[in-house]
């Protein structure tokens, strides 16, 4: 039987092992305590499977390592040895020092030159015994809290100096005690792991700031996780105790080595032509935009993407994952199966049994789209919600209709099923912030370098007439409303929400709508200066969303449906009920929804996306009144039997009995 892959410390040694199909010879090489020095080189022996092992005695946990291999050099044929590139394992789980970026690292093989100085070290880990398994607390319907780990708490003044920007941060009270008061029910970490700039990035002055560029699969990056894998485990741990799961956003499409002119680091070192997907020319697929492909569907890659997540799930406890361009796990050589080898091996692992699956469901490679196609295992990033509800408060004309729809759930999406497996969400870590999208009408990405070029050119957005943050006072109150108005919206639909931390207090980034190299005050978070009023805006409807029964995923029954169903009825202004004429009225910017459910009182929610007021009628059953809740109540009642419900906003109301 094959030694599993890695580096493996017992009391007798440590067990190295690596694999390459047409590698001809490997080495593993010891560096000393600060890995500045290589002191030794042992050469592994080959197995028929490809495995190439080695027990070193005397070897245990610290010690620094990597890898060398050797065989043809060819790099159009896939074949990049190079036994003067130190490589890192694939299966590290701890490296000594943040990847950086250097040109000697794409150096050709004839240059001899050796990139030991300046790739970090696998670090031999005596891994602790595995966490207690627990069941996710983040069940589909909840809140997801998706962040940034440094950008986070660099600003945090409450969390001390020494933890800013860290893993272990997210468990400090003051961080807890924000997260609490939003209702969330996990956050979603964007990529921990070991990642290196893109190299046209350091020229620039500039470094990735979101991490989605990875080198190591299981090594967390140093700067955000310095007490490795132990401190991921404990503000998981405490952050559980609070009652909050975690969710990694993990990436398995690609890797920082990038094009044919990109750095040898690992992968591309040991086996290009298995770890990434080939033209029959030779050349890298590139269906993700970053210059290649992991071949997903190759059974090493499997294993190593297995091997991944069940390491954070054994280690760390952690809930579940998000899986940046998912349709890659799916591909194979005839397109994107839904039943794919690595798809089904993910959903029916024994580990991961339980845990929560999220697909980023579209990449950039023929028929990429696959929104509402991953099986019933998995929750789906919805897009279609992004854009429907920010045409709707735009006032595109015609887009009542779909807004109702990304309201209930997106049942024309997610066909099939009594439950939604929607992620709703109106803004994301790509693309505007919530407060942006009410004030700048285009992107303002300058500071990426690329002059503009670079991030989404359609964003949906809208600026009230002013370009930019500021604006006179009626601008600024417009924006306000547009802001309670988006908020309401993603809190009141059917399905998971998403929410991008700061957005709950209005976080800028000044326009700029790709900021994934802005590692700097465009996306730290400002929380001296942010908007407190905004803030509980989100918190009190995050409780209205809970506490009024909201948060299940169910999809809504047709009025007077069975016992035991939500309800919902999509009404008119006059609380009767919308006609084909008023769904399909270019102008039409107004509908009520109703929610019925057993054993809660009835909800009504009032969108009015006209800038002008409008009157609605609600009617109560006998014995009973409407009574707006809102945090920040928008209605008022100018005659007996209709409230005024303002321009560009959003009532919900709750149907309470009247006293006797």
């Amino acid at each position: 039987m094959a030694p599993a892959l890695g580096a493996r410390p017992d009391r007798r040694g440590t067990q190295f092992a690596v694999w390459s199909s047409v590698a001809e010879r490997v080495w593993a090489c010891l560096f000393d305590g600060d890995g500045a020095r290589e002191t030794d080189r042992i050469e592994l022996a080959r197995d028929g499977e490809g495995v190439f092992s080695a027990r070193i005695p005397g070897v245990g946990d610290g010690q620094r390592y990597g890898f060398r291999a050797d065989g043809h050099y060819d790099p159009h044929k896939g074949l990049w040895f190079d036994p003067s590139k130190l490589l890192m394992d694939p299966y590290a789980v701890a490296i000594d020092w943040p990847y950086r970026y250097n040109a000697l690292l794409a150096a050709p093989r004839w240059q001899q030159t050796d990139t030991a100085p300046m790739m970090p070290k696998a670090v031999v880990t005596d891994l602790p015994e595995p966490v207690a398994p627990q069941a996710p607390l983040f069940a589909p319907g909840g809140l997801i809290y998706e962040l940034n780990v440094r950008s986070f708490t660099m600003l945090h003044r409450d969390v001390p100096k020494e933890l800013r920007g860290t893993i272990a941060a997210l468990a400090h009270p003051a961080v807890i005690e924000h997260l609490t008061k939003l209702g969330v029910s996990a956050v979603e970490l964007m990529p921990i792991t070991a990642w290196i700039d893109e190299r046209h990035l350091p020229p620039l002055g500039l470094r990735n700031a979101w991490g989605y560029n990875p080198v190591s699969f299981m090594a967390l990056d140093p700067r955000l996780a310095p007490g490795g894998i132990a401190e991921l485990r404990e503000t998981v741990a405490a952050l559980r105790a609070a009652g909050i799961g975690v969710i990694l956003d993990l990436v398995f499409n690609h890797t920082g080595e990038s094009d044919i002119l990109g750095p040898t680091l690992s992968l591309r070192g040991l086996d290009a032509r298995a770890y990434y997907r080939h033209a029959p020319d030779g050349s890298l697929v590139n269906d993700t935009g970053c210059g290649h492909t992991l071949a997903c569907d190759h059974p090493r890659v499997r294993e190593l993407i297995l091997a991944a997540l069940r390491h954070f799930v054994l280690q760390a406890g952690v809930d579940g994952f998000r899986f940046d361009l998912a349709p890659i796990l799916g591909r194979t050589a005839e397109g994107f199966d839904p039943r794919a080898e690595t798809l089904r091996a993910i959903e029916t692992d024994p580990v991961l049994a339980g845990r929560v699956l999220i697909a980023e469901p579209w990449d950039i490679g023929p028929g990429g789209y696959r929104l509402g196609q991953f099986s019933g295992r998995w929750l789906e990033w919805n897009d279609r919600c992004r854009d429907d509800v920010r045409r709707y408060w735009r006032g595109d004309k015609g887009t009542v209709g779909s807004f109702a729809t990304r309201l209930a759930g997106s049942s024309d999406v997610f066909t099939g099923a009594t439950a939604t497996r929607s992620v709703n969400f109106i803004a994301a870590h790509d693309g505007m912030t919530l407060a942006d999208m009410t004030a700048y009408e285009h992107k303002h990405n300058m500071a990426n370098g690329e002059d503009n070029r670079d991030g989404h050119d359609e964003n949906f957005s809208w600026n009230h007439g002013v370009e930019g943050p500021s604006g006179d006072a009626k601008i600024l109150a417009a924006r306000r409303n547009d802001l309670h108005a988006l908020l309401a919206t993603l809190f009141l639909s059917r399905g998971t929400i998403l929410l991008t931390a700061g957005d709950e207090f209005g976080r800028t980034q000044h326009g700029n709508n790709n900021a994934y190299a802005q590692d700097n005050e465009i996306t730290w978070l400002d929380w001296v200066g942010r908007d407190k009023a905004l803030e509980d805006f989100a918190a009190g409807l995050s409780r209205l969303r809970t506490t009024l029964g909201l948060d299940a995923p169910d999809f809504f029954e047709p009025a007077g449906g069975g016992d035991g169903t939500m309800t919902a009825e999509w009404l008119w202004t006059d609380w009767t009920p919308m006609t084909e004429a008023h769904w399909h009225e270019p102008n039409n910017r107004r509908i009520a929804m109703v929610v019925a459910q057993p054993g809660r009182p009835r909800v009504a929610a009032l969108f009015n996306a006209d800038r002008r007021a409008v009157a609605f009628a609600p009617v109560a059953r006998d014995g009973h009144v409407w009574r707006d809740v809102t945090p920040v109540p928008v209605t008022t009642a100018p005659s007996a039997g209709t409230i005024r419900l303002e321009g560009r906003s959003v009532a919900i109301l709750v149907e309470e009995a009247t006293d006797g």
